[in-house]
């Protein structure tokens, strides 16, 4: 089985000076250290979907992801801890051949079975993945399973994903107006589950980490809330300013940024999601973009890799 998560997440203030010399305090939301095996938002947005799938008798999950997914690594992990099997469809058919990076060689380690996909016929499952047709070409393939979407991210996920918000508010700092909780965006599920779980006056600010998704990751997060919550939500908003030129890239102007602020705060940092929201961060406070006497909460939803 898999072990328990140490929760609440700790919540840790640092004191960082392009943010202080802008009037803005910065916390940090530890989520990287809950759970050895499936740390941060992956852990939040899956325990939810493996108490679902096992009231279902399901015993294989099926997910989406590219080379680099850590909702890849995390399915494979949680599976195998669980004693379930598990099967990844991996974004581009072209790595079918190629030596595996430490992300694929990790799930296949942990017994998930790759199943690599061109591009335009994995946007296309995607797509129709709640089609009918669609479902029943993966079972003919895969057999019975239980079918996460790409980055976990469906309605259950975003509930989990809300207690991150409710562990914030039952601090003894608590929420209010002044506050910012701030999270990296793959696919939305995590900033759906933050913003809906926000009390009143606090907003959540979500950072892209892929290229050309302005509309189409808004259109994700109300989408969750309408499922989730039967409502939408008017405390949150994206920045699509620091993808990076894209998910997995990392150039070299935020490399430097991150070793600078790990030599800064002796704190290593995730790159793909962590270190560009921190990135967006410095930039906004340095520009004039948070209001002095803003206090951001940077949730850490993952650790290094």
């Amino acid at each position: 089985m898999l072990s328990p998560a140490v929760l609440p997440s700790p919540v840790a203030a640092l004191t960082d000076p392009v943010l202080a010399a802008a009037g803005t305090e910065l916390r940090l939301k530890r989520d990287d250290l809950i759970h050895p095996l499936v740390a941060g938002n992956k852990w939040r947005k899956l325990t939810p979907n493996l108490c679902a799938a096992a009231e279902l008798g399901h015993t294989r999950l099926l997910t989406f992801g590219g080379a680099y997914s850590h909702h890849i690594r995390a399915v494979a992990a949680a599976a195998a801890a669980c004693g379930l099997t598990s099967v990844g469809v991996i974004r581009g058919d072209e790595l079918a051949d190629a030596p595996r990076n430490p992300t694929l060689a990790a799930a296949e380690a942990d017994g998930m079975e790759l199943a690599f996909a061109g591009r335009a016929a994995y946007r296309a499952m995607l797509r129709t993945l709640d089609e009918p047709a669609t479902r029943d070409r993966l079972e003919r393939r895969f057999g019975r399973c239980f079918v996460l979407p790409e980055g976990g991210s469906n309605a259950a996920a975003a509930h989990g994903a809300a207690e991150i918000g409710a562990e914030l508010a039952a601090e003894p700092a608590g929420l209010g107006a002044r506050d910012i909780v701030c999270a990296p965006v793959g696919t939305g599920g995590t900033l759906a589950g933050i913003a809906a779980g926000l009390p009143p006056g606090a907003r959540a600010l979500g950072v892209a980490v892929l290229r050309g998704g302005a509309g189409y990751l808004e259109g994700e997060v109300t989408r969750l809330h309408q499922e989730g919550w039967g409502r939408t939500f008017g405390n949150w908003r994206i920045a699509h300013t620091h993808h990076g030129g894209g998910y997995g890239r990392i150039p070299a102007g935020l490399a430097a940024f991150a070793e600078a602020f790990e030599e800064r705060h002796g704190l290593a940092i995730e790159r793909r999601y962590v270190a560009k929201m921190l990135h967006c961060l410095h930039d906004l406070a340095a520009s004039g973009g948070l209001p002095r006497g803003t206090r951001v909460t940077a949730v850490v939803t993952g650790p290094p890799t």
